[in-house]
């Protein structure tokens, strides 16, 4: 049987009518990817558009050496991992993590239509240990103006004009771009503000709000409503770190553009970022920055252009 008259899923790849799939071929990583130091960090592996994938099933008992990353835009479907089965509705995605049995499959009485993406690379470890990729090993609801589906469109169109070298380099840069409309979806498009945000990015907006002032953890805690323990360990979890390292981090950010745009003293930057002690200013500021106040001034100041 040819493999045009094929229909449903056979050997793990799907067969249907408007099936769009590329796949690089492993000559081709292994000659131009795998061996550049600045590619093979995260690179695409191969890429697809399946509409009303009826039949569309998989299960693989080791997974994958890459990450695959699914986006349905119509009907629904499933997956299955870690022993849990997810459903999945129009407008959400998930990622399934490399070296993880995993299934997933369409709805037989609407199924589903999704593009996908699987990308491999030295970073994936990494990547996948992070908690915005973690969170999305479950099914998330996306948002779309339409960049998602462009960009796609963008990095097919350019796989199919060939795999030279420019052409790989601009994919595997497009690539960063698409995985971050996914999974820092709210910082592409704000929601609305009727709708209630993520508590953390309340916290980190509180911050911002008083960027001038001395917040406490607790006036933090008591803003989200969350316990002390509780609310440390969380903005830890997400952020990398302690929620006031990371108020006086934004305080430093500022203080740098202050240094770099204006010809204030050292006394009135630190007074205007809530420090009453200079020089209590300049030990936070070394140990952030890396340098104190004065030499990063200086520094600044032979290289301006």
């Amino acid at each position: 049987m040819d493999k045009k008259d094929k229909q449903g899923s056979h050997k793990n790849i799907w067969y249907g009518l408007g099936r769009q799939r590329i796949e690089i071929p492993k000559a081709v990583l292994k000659s131009k990817v795998l061996n550049n130091a600045f590619l093979k960090g995260l690179y695409l592996c191969s890429l697809g558009y399946y509409p009303k994938a009826k039949g569309h099933y998989t299960y693989r008992k080791n997974g994958l050496q890459e990450n695959f990353l699914f986006y349905c835009v119509d009907g629904h479907g499933w997956y299955k991992l870690g022993g849990v089965q997810y459903e999945v509705g129009p407008n959400e995605f998930f990622i399934l993590p490399q070296n993880e049995e995993h299934s997933y499959g369409s709805s037989e009485e609407d199924p589903w239509s999704i593009y996908w993406i699987h990308f491999g690379g030295d970073s994936l470890p990494q990547f996948n240990a992070t908690p915005a990729t973690k969170n999305h090993f479950k099914p998330h609801y996306t948002k779309d103006n339409g960049d998602i589906v462009a960009l796609f469109v963008k990095i097919y169109q350019t796989l199919e004009a060939g795999y030279s070298i420019d052409n790989l380099s601009f994919v595997n840069m497009s690539l960063y771009h698409f995985i971050s409309l996914f999974i820092y979806n709210a910082k592409h498009y704000p929601v609305n503000q009727s709708v209630k945000t993520d508590w953390i990015d309340n916290a980190v907006a509180y911050m911002q709000q008083h960027i001038n002032s001395n917040i406490t953890l607790g006036d933090l805690c008591k803003h989200c409503q969350y316990s002390t323990s509780r609310f440390s360990s969380l903005f830890k979890q997400k952020t990398g770190y302690p929620p006031i390292d990371y108020f006086i981090q934004m305080k430093m950010q500022k203080a740098t553009q202050q240094l770099d745009f204006s010809d204030r003293s050292i006394k009135d930057i630190a007074l205007s970022m809530g420090f009453d002690d200079p020089y209590y200013f300049s030990k936070r500021f070394r140990k952030v920055i890396g340098v104190s106040p004065q030499k990063y001034r200086l520094l600044k100041e032979k290289v301006m252009i």
